[in-house]
Parts: structure tokens; sequence; C-alpha cells
């Protein structure tokens, strides 16, 4: 489990200039949705993330996959990337297969991502985990992650996550041809720049790839897949 999120998850080091950090102190419960402009079931999930992402308790991430592009309409956001994520937590939650709209709430539920009580239930839940404290901050034309020491925790993947408020696309083809689709919290890149067991430490990287308008940080756990604390920064200057 732990080498098959490794390779969900990817690696790398990102380049960035970050405004200063909102909601640091705020814990935050990390709900992804896993979406794609070409499903018609799709742009209900995608207005309610709209709603949890303006939330201070609830860092909302858009990702969409690319299984649908085949229909007519390939998503301009979508990365296999992120489908290869979608597909590690099929395995935790022992699904045989992949669905969108999906909600993985703080990576230890999942519910249909057009379900709004299940969702507010599954956050809640997720309310009461494990929620460590993580510092990000702008430093010397990049970023720096800081970690206070939790000796309990072995084996958590620290991930960065680049992402933009919104947008918005006219689609021309496929099973959402006419309509105009607004996506909120849409994630551009992610990439994992380090390993933590528990030690106090501090990880600087910077943003190669220069995507997205704002950066957040996951600690994910390589067994378990769960979510043990997250931040995040807005408006990066590029």
């Amino acid at each position: 489990m732990k080498r098959l999120l490794t390779i969900a998850l990817g690696a790398g080091l990102l380049i960035g200039i970050f405004a200063p950090a909102y909601g640091a102190e705020q814990p935050l419960t990390v709900v992804e949705l896993y979406t794609s402009q070409g499903c018609s079931s799709c742009p209900p999930a995608d207005a309610y993330l709209g709603k949890l992402a303006v939330r201070d308790d609830v860092l909302a991430l858009s990702f969409h996959v690319d299984y649908w592009d085949y229909i007519g309409w390939k998503d301009p956001f979508a990365d296999p990337r992120y489908t290869a994520r979608q597909r590690a937590f099929s395995v935790i939650f022992s699904q045989r297969y992949v669905y969108t709209p999906q909600m993985v709430v703080h990576g230890a539920y999942q519910v249909v991502g057009s379900q709004p009580s299940d969702i507010e239930g599954a956050i809640t839940r997720a309310k009461k985990m494990l929620n460590l404290p993580v510092a990000l901050k702008a430093v010397d034309g990049g970023f720096q992650v800081d970690l206070a020491a939790a000796p309990a925790q072995k084996g958590v993947t620290v991930i960065a996550v680049f992402f933009d408020d919104m947008h918005a696309t006219d689609i021309r083809h496929g099973e959402n041809a006419g309509e105009k689709l607004i996506n909120y919290n849409v994630v551009r890149d992610f990439q994992e720049i380090g390993l933590w067991n528990g030690e106090a430490r501090s990880i600087s990287f910077k943003n190669v790839r220069s995507k997205g308008e704002n950066c957040a940080i996951l600690l994910q756990s390589a067994q378990t897949g769960q979510i043990v604390g997250a931040a995040k920064l807005a408006h990066i200057v590029n």
C-alpha cells in the first residue's frame, strides 16, 4: 500500500512567491472532489465544492480526472496523476471502480459528490480525527513548511498542491455540450516534497512549473491514506 500511494502522489520540488498565509492556525478538513467537465453528473458537485471553498475550516480541492476525455470533450484541467490518486483511494476504500463525482474527506471517507448531507456528515466525522498543526510561509522566493515534533507519526508524505480559485469554461462537445461550467479550487499541480517521520523539521521548496494561484500542504499517511494535517497560502505571485 505504501508503494501504491507513493506512486500515486508523485515526486518533485516546486517554486513560487506567496502572499502571507491566511487561516494558518485554523485546523483544516481536506475535501477532494474527483470530477470531470465531460461528466454530466458533475456540475452539482462542482457547485457544492464552490460553497465548501469559501469556508475557513475546509480545504476544498477539485481534482479533474482524465478517464472521461474520450467521449468528446477533453477536460483542460485533467491529469492522469489525479486519476492515479483517485485509484489509490479506491484501493483503500475497497472499491472495485472509480467514479465521478466523488468526494474524499480527509482521506478517510468517500461520498457521492452531489449529496450535501452525506458530505457534511463526513466533514463532521473527520473533524474528530487527528489534525496536526502545519506552518506554511514565504521564504526567499519560495516557501517553507515547518513541522513540530509528533513522535507517533511515521511514514507521512508531505505534498504540495497548487490550485486556482475558479475557472469558467464553455463546453463545446460531450455530455455537457452547450453549458458554461464553473469549477472551483482547480488543482493545477501537485508534488511530493518530503517524507516525515514525526521529527521537528522544516522543508523549503520552490515551484518550477509556476502553476496555480494558491498553494496547500497536505500531510498524508502513506499507510492509511488519511490526512493528518494541512495548511494553505493564497494569492501566489509568479
